[in-house]
């Protein structure tokens, strides 16, 4: 007979700590709401959003359980910046969730881009993250083997950086060495109980995709391309990436999660 008392399968991260960056809007609040649920202390940065970022924390159940860090991200300073501050808010680190970045919203031709259109694109979306990731490994490295695990590092890619995006390629080609650093960093790591998955997601409702998403000709030329029909919601963003993190991923490391409503790709 089945077990009327089961309460279904729970991922949980109760006593752990995590840095999620980009984390007061988007996809990154919604996975600052998803491992606060789960258990685990959060710690997030953010830019501008003061206000969204205060909002936030209070939702979380304040700075007992969530802390936010104004801390830009262009360079590999700036990442290690930003987990010095995560580590001295909670004390250690298990789960650090790369998921900032920009995308310039304007189509850029490759022979008018600018260099600072490409130089800026790639400080944020990848220079910031090697500080990080450097900086996060390093501490996971000191912390006890639990269970064999030592901790978890998400990479946040986009399948731009899978098949390309035409008139932004600084924006894609980021994404694309967000992948390779995915398998590079699990092959090297993964023996020493450090995780590192990434998800890429296709088109989702964002602020940072709104702009395009709610103009009528150019929505339904990019919905057309997705099975599913329409654009993600972000919580479907955040689930995955949570998941990643828990004891039901044991077995997953230098993953490529794709997220995009079935919008298969090739190559």
């Amino acid at each position: 007979m089945p077990n009327s008392t089961n309460s279904g399968v729970v991922m949980s991260l109760a006593g752990k700590v995590a840095l999620i960056t980009g984390g007061s809007r988007g996809i990154g609040a919604a996975t600052v709401r998803l491992f606060h649920q789960a258990g685990a202390k959060v710690v997030f940065s953010y830019r501008t959003s003061a206000q969204q970022a205060e909002a936030l924390v209070q939702e979380c159940g304040g700075p007992q359980f969530c802390r936010a860090i104004q801390q830009p991200l262009y360079t590999p300073e700036d990442g290690q910046a930003l987990v010095i501050a995560a580590i001295a808010a909670f004390g250690s680190l298990d789960c650090a969730i790369l998921n900032h970045g920009i995308w310039p919203s304007h189509d850029a031709p490759i022979a008018t881009m600018t260099t600072a259109q490409w130089r800026d694109t790639l400080g944020t979306n990848l220079d910031s993250v090697f500080g990080v990731v450097r900086a996060a490994v390093a501490q996971m490295q000191s912390q006890p083997l639990m269970n064999g695990v030592r901790g978890h590092i998400v990479l946040v890619s986009s399948t731009a950086g899978q098949r390309g995006e035409a008139f932004h390629a600084d924006y894609a080609a980021t994404k694309g060495a967000l992948i390779s650093l995915t398998k590079s960093l699990s092959s090297e790591l993964i023996g020493q109980g450090i995780h590192c998955n990434c998800v890429a997601p296709g088109w989702v409702a964002t602020e940072m995709s709104s702009d395009v998403l709610s103009n009528p000709e150019t929505s339904k030329k990019l919905l057309s391309l997705i099975p599913l029909g329409r654009a993600a919601h972000v919580d479907e963003i955040a689930a995955p990436i949570l998941f990643l993190c828990t004891p039901l991923a044991g077995f997953i490391s230098g993953e490529i999660f794709n997220v995009n409503g079935g919008a298969v790709l090739a190559g």
